[in-house]
């Protein structure tokens, strides 16, 4: 995302919008201007704000003689006054940013919206996750924080070396140059998203093993990860063997998500 400075008043609006604050009203020009490198291209700015196409000379012109009148003028916290956002096409490896960060663009590999992945929620149509397994869905980045891929490197290449599977399904296992070592293109290793899933599974005696690796690594990247566990209730609709474990590794238990069979055909068409 660029930010036309033939057209930006500096109203400052979109500075608050950005949910990684890559956007800031350089003095040097007095216009807005986007931090490249922080910013995500999820386009909240130019989804999140209206376009009013006002005359940029025309609105620079009102707000001196404002100025000069030592009236304050306010301007609609929610508008573009100018719509002076420039969306660029975007190329690889930047389109990468966008895949991940919008929630609204889906991902080629996997055709699913936001980042990419269906995730073990879904495991009542998919089954990702069968009897005897544990799926974990580890998250990387929130808005303001973001994550870089060369930080997601760094866990898939642990992760790899345990013998993990990674989920076949997810885009972040499309990005991977080789799958069995856990290793990410190159050329995109310095992109940054806003967030993206990693997703795996192993049998339910790994479970504490596996949660101890991600607790190493993300001590040493600079940015927020979130483990989610998914596995299988039994025929009363409880989990009695994981449970025990997250609680040992203390944790108190919240149940997130249970997959009742929606997502199944279960009363099927009578037949004529």
């Amino acid at each position: 995302m660029r930010i036309d400075p033939a057209k930006c008043v500096a109203c400052g609006n979109c500075t608050y919008v950005c949910p990684m604050g890559a956007i800031y009203i350089d003095p040097a020009i007095k216009r807005a201007t986007v931090n490249r490198d922080e910013c995500v291209e999820c386009y909240a700015c130019y989804n999140g704000l209206s376009q009013e196409h006002l005359n940029p000379t025309l609105v620079r012109t009102m707000r001196r003689v404002f100025q000069m009148m030592r009236l304050r003028f306010d301007p609609e916290p929610d508008v573009c006054p100018t719509a002076a956002f420039a969306p660029e096409d975007l190329v690889w490896p930047r389109v990468v940013r966008r895949a991940f960060s919008d929630p609204r663009v889906p991902h080629e590999s996997t055709g699913v919206e936001g980042r990419g992945t269906e995730e073990v929620k879904t495991n009542d149509i998919s089954g990702r996750v069968k009897v005897g397994e544990v799926g974990f869905t580890i998250e990387f980045g929130r808005p303001g924080v973001g994550v870089w891929f060369r930080e997601i490197q760094e866990m898939a290449w642990v992760l790899a070396r345990a013998g993990v599977a990674f989920e076949k399904k997810n885009p972040i296992t499309s990005l991977m140059s080789d799958v069995s070592s856990g290793t990410i293109r190159e050329d995109i290793l310095n992109e940054k998203v806003l967030s993206a899933i990693l997703e795996i599974k192993v049998p339910v005696a790994r479970t504490e093993e596996v949660i101890r690796l991600v607790w190493d690594v993300e001590k040493r990247l600079e940015t927020v990860v979130a483990l989610g566990v998914g596995t299988r209730c039994d025929a009363d609709g409880e989990e009695r063997t994981v449970a025990p474990i997250l609680e040992q590794l203390g944790y108190k238990l919240e149940r997130a998500k249970t997959n009742t069979g929606l997502g199944r055909i279960t009363n099927a068409a009578p037949v004529s």
